[in-house]
């Protein structure tokens, strides 16, 4: 088994990596799906910090559209990551991985509220950490809290998990034709406004020299390709 370059890493998955095939809801063999992948790392000794999104179960943008105020739409919105992340919780369990919810949003009967240096002392000893209810604050997206996250536990790698083999020049279902850059920089990611990542979060990451790792949760062996510094996705340093 090789060994890992990247010893502490945060994981971004898409609320929608839970979904049902209509792209909806909670799929509990999604999530087996999802805590298999993320248990092949665990097993290589790497420590593993989770931000998940929340786009199965409500987006604000639906809510902005009916007048909704913002604020409180996106405090939906870090309730409904708190389900994804006591989903992926109790299917990482199954797998045998010990697991820790924390949350930006105290509510201490389900999950411990983040507490920095409780989740490092966590991760050191082999459990995952899921970071849920996004930074805590409203117009902050899940991007930019796991970019917040993986610098605050001084992770060396951000991986952003899509449906996407990485970043294109454009949209490669709208143009089968469009470039795939394997490596970036943050400017260049930042002037392409590339849409698998807010600029906040681009930004956050260019701070602190968090190298980004885009690719396609869903190819086999991705993860540990990633963690292991084989050419996978797109980095973006």
């Amino acid at each position: 088994m090789a060994q890992p370059i990247y010893s502490r890493i945060v994981l971004k998955v898409s609320g929608e990596s839970l979904s049902a095939p209509s792209g909806f809801g909670i799929d509990p063999q999604r999530a087996k799906d999802v805590s298999t992948r993320i248990a092949a790392i665990h097993a290589q000794g790497v420590e593993i910090g989770i931000v998940i999104g929340a786009g199965n179960l409500w987006r604000g943008i639906d809510g902005l559209a009916h007048g909704m105020d913002r604020a409180r739409a996106d405090q939906i919105g870090m309730l409904a990551t708190v389900m994804n992340a006591l989903t992926l919780a109790d299917a990482l369990e199954r797998e045998g991985v010990p697991t820790r919810v924390q949350t930006a949003i105290e509510m201490h009967a389900i999950a411990e509220p983040y507490i920095r240096l409780r989740a490092i002392r966590h991760m050191e000893k082999g459990r995952v950490i899921i970071f849920g209810a996004g930074t805590g604050n409203p117009y902050f997206t899940t991007d930019t809290a796991a970019a917040l996250r993986a610098a605050e536990i001084g992770a060396n790698l951000l991986i952003k998990a899509t449906k996407v083999d990485g970043v294109y020049s454009e949209d490669p279902r709208k143009n089968p034709e469009a470039e795939r850059f394997t490596h970036m920089t943050y400017l260049q990611a930042l002037n392409m406004q590339v849409g698998v990542m807010d600029s906040t979060a681009i930004t956050l990451c260019k701070e602190n020299n968090l190298p980004i790792i885009v690719l396609n949760l869903w190819q086999p062996g991705i993860l540990e390709g990633a963690v292991n510094g084989e050419s996978v996705g797109t980095v973006i340093t």
